[in-house]
């Protein structure tokens, strides 16, 4: 790979990279089972710098901002780098907001470029807020001949003759503006350096290298943090291949595995809990003859590899499972939201090791990784190279707020100097997270600090680490709050309530089966855990493109629907 260390910018990184790797393929697009696309670094250079020139032209200057609204695909990643090129600044926006939305946050960015796709321009055209758009060029990717844009520019067709003059950037020049996930109502624009981005891909490259060859499977939105740095600047500093796969239908999901012999994938915790439970759905299909062998060959697995992966020797034991991800999966890279250890000890057992990780788009991408050294399912693993981490006033039990403090970490929030002294206090990023170091010094999760609950007691409850007591639950989705949270409390009497939110699936009902089978998992707890009633709710939870539940959102929606005396006791 690239060194890293001669380099002051992500435009020259990567320019470098387009040139040392010309011949390798970096882009495979597939649409369901239907190739699209497929780029070498040469062809993607030939493209990208004829719409840098023409961003040139349009008095696009260094500094400028431009952001992209769009899902995964080649032309995300090309946009960028011209950006990039220009020493524009980027504004990745999450594609699955809403109109009014992208226009809220193009307004506080004072984005000068969007880069947009047609189905979501359209959207945004039909906005009631839409007259007060002041992006000056907008420029919409697969927009039919003759569409109406309102005055935008088709991306095919906006391209110039002539090279482009490249624009360097120093390290502590900004290079993006990323919109928190946990933004609600006040836009939380974190301000992230070319510093930040270069020592996040060397210290991640530290312990997962990528090289020619490698086959990243891109499912996350690029405008993600993760998918942004793993999914792009990672491989192409590296000369790896990215493959963007434009449905995730299970089967199609599958069928990329296979085809395209997939070598990393990075996915949310949801997706991979629907993955195991396909596997096991399969498993349970299975003659009992080829289900005891298969039983038999994940504990031999297990026993050799219970301290290190040995991914040679669990594909010899395992070869139909491996197979079936394409034989050349090395990782599962996983994080933004909790997940239960039984999951990832599960793949684990198969030869197929989940890097669980932590972080936050206010420290780039991540903070902790488990380097499988040795293999830990109940944790977020180490702190990367170059990240110190703190626990903050420790209880009894080691547990306290998580600071940070790294290279990595954003220069400040956009044009709000308060939130920043606030989150960043003498280097210290605060993360808002309650944690504590476990042997191996593994760092162990256990909800948010503003969600924590204090009894009378003095013990401390963290709901977010119950909610793995009802994992399977049959309901849509769930999640537990300390009934303060969402409602202030003026009074003490009934600081310590918990309430459990369920979303049902469509024509279920609260019935006595559910109430029994929540009742079971309660007296599981400890008194002073359990739940105390349980509250339905009547829309799909707010999710951030990781599917991370934006905990906040959803409380401040039940706050203003219910009455705290809508809750139904148990």
């Amino acid at each position: 790979m690239l060194d890293l260390n001669k380099y002051t910018c992500l435009g020259a990184v990567l320019r470098d990279a387009l040139d040392r790797y010309s011949s390798e393929v970096c882009l495979i697009e597939a649409e369901r089972d239907r190739e699209k696309l497929r780029l070498t670094y040469s062809d993607f250079k030939e493209i990208a710098l004829p719409l840098a020139r023409a961003l040139e032209d349009a008095d696009f200057d260094a500094n400028d901002r431009a952001a992209i609204i769009m899902t995964n695909q080649s032309k995300w990643l090309i946009s960028a780098y011209a950006i990039f090129y220009c020493g524009g600044v980027l504004v990745p926006l999450d594609y699955k907001l809403s109109a009014a939305e992208h226009l809220q946050l193009l307004a506080h960015s004072k984005a000068k470029v969007l880069v947009v796709e047609y189905h979501l321009w359209r959207a945004i055209m039909q906005s009631p807020q839409f007259h007060a758009i002041a992006t000056k060029i907008v420029i919409v990717t697969e927009a039919p001949l003759g569409a109406e844009l309102a005055g935008a520019f088709r991306w095919e067709d906006f391209k110039r003759k002539g090279s482009p003059d490249f624009v360097m950037r120093q390290k502590d020049d900004v290079a993006c503006i990323v919109y928190s996930s946990g933004t609600g109502g006040r836009p939380k624009g974190c301000v992230l350096t070319h510093e930040n981005y270069l020592e996040q891909c060397r210290s991640l490259t530290a312990w997962y290298p990528f090289w020619p060859g490698v086959r990243y499977l891109s499912i996350l939105p690029t405008n993600h943090a993760i998918d942004f740095m793993v999914g792009f600047i990672g491989p192409f500093v590296c000369g790896a291949c990215v493959v963007h796969l434009r449905t995730l239908r299970p089967e199609f999901v599958r069928d990329a595995f296979v085809r395209y012999r997939i070598t990393y994938v990075a996915l949310v915790p949801m997706i991979l809990k629907n993955l195991e439970k396909g596997l096991r759905a399969k498993f349970d299909e299975l003659p009992n003859w080829k289900r005891a062998l298969l039983d038999t060959m994940i504990a031999t697995n297990r026993l050799l590899t219970r301290r290190r992966p040995n991914v040679r020797l669990s594909r010899m034991l395992l070869r139909n499972v491996h197979r079936g991800f394409g034989g050349e999966l090395l990782a599962l890279i996983t994080g933004g939201a909790f997940i239960e250890p039984s999951t990832t000890q599960f793949f684990y057992d198969l030869g197929l090791p989940v890097v669980n990780g932590y972080g936050l788009t206010e420290a780039g991408t991540a903070l902790t990784l488990n380097d499988l050294k040795p293999f830990r399912a109940d944790t977020v693993g180490k702190p990367l190279p170059g990240v110190e981490l703190r626990i903050l006033n420790p209880d009894a039990e080691g547990i306290g707020e998580v600071a940070a403090r790294s290279k990595t970490v954003m220069s400040h929030y956009l044009d709000d100097p308060e939130l920043t002294l606030e989150t960043i206090v003498e280097g210290w990023l605060l993360t808002g997270d309650l944690g504590r170091f476990e042997r191996h010094g593994h760092l162990q999760l256990f909800g948010r600090k503003k969600n924590m609950i204090v009894t009378e007691g003095g013990k401390n409850i963290y709901p977010e680490d119950i909610e793995t007591v009802f994992d399977g639950l049959p309901v849509k989705e769930y999640a537990i709050y300390a009934a303060n949270y969402i409602w202030p409390a003026k009074e003490l009497g009934s600081r310590e309530a918990l309430v459990l939110i369920l979303r049902l699936e469509q024509n279920q009902k609260v019935d006595s089966a559910l109430l029994e089978d929540i009742s079971t998992r309660n007296r599981h707890l400890p008194d002073f855990k359990r739940v105390s009633g349980h509250l339905v709710w009547d829309r799909d939870f707010p999710r951030t493109a990781s599917m991370k539940i934006k905990r906040q959102l959803l409380a401040e929606e039940i706050g203003k629907f219910f009455e705290r005396a809508a809750i139904v006791n148990l």
